[in-house]
């Protein structure tokens, strides 16, 4: 057993980094200096879905985290684990030579590493992990003459629509730009880390989540423009009011066949709209298309609600066939989602949400920085009720989150103003903005939902910094 002390960094009186250097005295895969990251995961208070049309969104970094401690080796193995959160479960493993990432000619494809976490389903979760390795060789020309163990203890809960796997990769990100001397911004590691998502894991995720996980702060909502990645700033949370976020029981997995259905239905809407406006398209390949689009920059969040209630929403059918759109229009604008012809989309309501909702976001963001006091609550609430019937609408609603987001319609009166289904929808967590006095009335959400549902839901609370204002640790035995 060995024994660490940190030499630089601070723990700034985090207690889940202190039970995780604590856990780290006990293992024995370690001989020699650490570094140690810790990112949060996300609780998605406007924006949503949004994100992937330009929508500003506003992003709370919660207490919940995700730790790594990386020790180099003298090979270029990689060692991943994966430690459980409970101490009677065992530890996922995950083994790797970097040379595979490698060819004569240089790093292999994304879709070639994609393909190679899909072969075992029980070893996908080591994409999120590994993924940081070829995204900085491809991105940043890293060379990595030396490998990693890496050690992994994630408080984010799973499937939840809180980001488990942003905290995950940018904490893993933190620590390998760290321990390589990889020069990355914040700002660039969260994007780096999207990468990762997309590219090696395969999941068709937004910027908002890794943005937050990076450039976080506690009690602050990060206000970001995905235009790709304008960094408005931090708006502070009024001491009047808190977030808290109620889990509904049903899986939430951004990877998804909604979420990925409703955003291609988007970006079929736009393809859409822009052959209504009369943009000149070209044809990148099969299934892509480029749009010289100077209006609205390739956005639909730039599309106001008046232009888009005037001049487009009826020609957008609410539901079209993938194969009908193909063969009519060949290709739509997003990197990541492809249209498939045996999919129905729903176009015009999928369009219609981040026009809708960027207004709502930057109309909430206007409230909260000019903060009157606890008579603007209800407008807050109202906004979000309103993000939650949006969402409901494009599909991506559930019974469980319905009936959270009512249960806060009922219990106005004890300091409840809204909630909102969070994240990629279909399940997950809801959040809820209420008076900072109203924990009874957030308990009473959760104890009504128990015995309705049978379910004992997971209440969210708190907030933590990003991986930026963390930093690192530096351990030594």
């Amino acid at each position: 057993m060995s024994s660490y002390q940190i030499v630089s960094g601070s723990t700034q009186q985090l207690r889940d980094t202190k039970d995780f250097l604590e856990s780290l005295n006990s293992l024995p895969e370690f001989n020699r200096d650490l570094i140690v990251t810790r990112a949060p995961g996300r609780l998605d208070v406007m924006g949503g879905i949004a994100d992937y049309s330009g929508s500003l969104v506003l992003q709370l970094p919660i207490a919940d985290a995700a730790h790594v401690a990386l020790q180099k080796n003298d090979n270029q193995r990689l060692r991943l684990v994966s430690l459980p959160a409970k101490k009677t479960e065992s530890p996922r493993i995950f083994e790797m030579s970097l040379a595979e990432f490698s060819t004569a000619a240089g790093p292999i494809a994304y879709r070639n590493a994609r393909q190679r976490f899909t072969l075992q389903a029980d070893q996908h979760w080591a994409a999120y992990v590994a993924g940081s390795f070829l995204v900085l060789m491809r991105e940043k020309q890293a060379n990595f003459a030396s490998g990693a163990i890496i050690i992994i203890k994630s408080d984010v809960p799973e499937g939840k629509g809180v980001s488990s796997s942003a905290a995950l990769e940018v904490a893993t990100m933190q620590a390998v730009v760290t321990a390589f001397g990889v020069e990355v911004s914040p700002q660039e590691l969260a994007v780096l880390c999207q990468k990762v998502e997309n590219l090696v894991a395969g999941a068709p995720c937004g910027l908002m989540d890794q943005m937050t996980s990076s450039c976080g702060e506690a009690g602050h909502l990060l206000e970001l423009l995905c235009q790709p990645s304008d960094l408005k700033g931090l708006l502070s949370l009024p001491e009047e009011i808190q977030v808290w976020g109620v889990d509904s029981g049903i899986r939430h997995s951004v990877g998804g066949s909604d979420y990925g259905t409703v955003r291609t239905a988007a970006f079929m809407g736009y393809r859409m709209i822009a052959e209504l406006a009369g943009f000149p398209v070209s044809l990148v390949s099969e299934g892509k298309v480029l749009v010289d689009d100077s209006q609205w920059n390739g956005y639909l969040a730039n599309i106001t609600p008046e232009e888009f209630a005037r001049d487009y929403a009826e020609h957008l059918p609410e539901q079209l066939s993938g194969r009908d759109f193909l063969q009519r229009l060949a290709g739509i604008t997003d990197p990541v989602t492809s249209v498939k012809p045996e999919v129905d989309y729903p176009v015009r309501q999928a369009t219609q949400h981040p026009v809708l909702e960027h207004h709502r976001v930057q109309s909430f963001a206007r409230i909260i920085r000019n903060w009157q006091g606890l008579a603007d609550g209800p407008e807050l609430g109202e906004l979000m009720f309103a993000s939650h019937e949006s969402y409901s609408s494009c599909g991506l609603g559930s019974t469980g989150t319905d009936l959270l987001v009512n249960l806060v319609r009922e219990l106005s009166d004890e300091g409840l103003f809204g909630a909102r289904i969070t994240g990629g929808g279909s399940g997950g967590t809801v959040a809820i903005i209420a008076r900072r006095d109203a924990e009874a009335a957030i308990n009473k959400v959760a104890t009504r939902y128990h015995e309705q549902t049978g379910y004992q839901p997971l209440v969210i609370s708190g907030s933590s910094p990003g991986a930026s204002t963390f930093g690192h640790l530096v351990l030594q035995q």
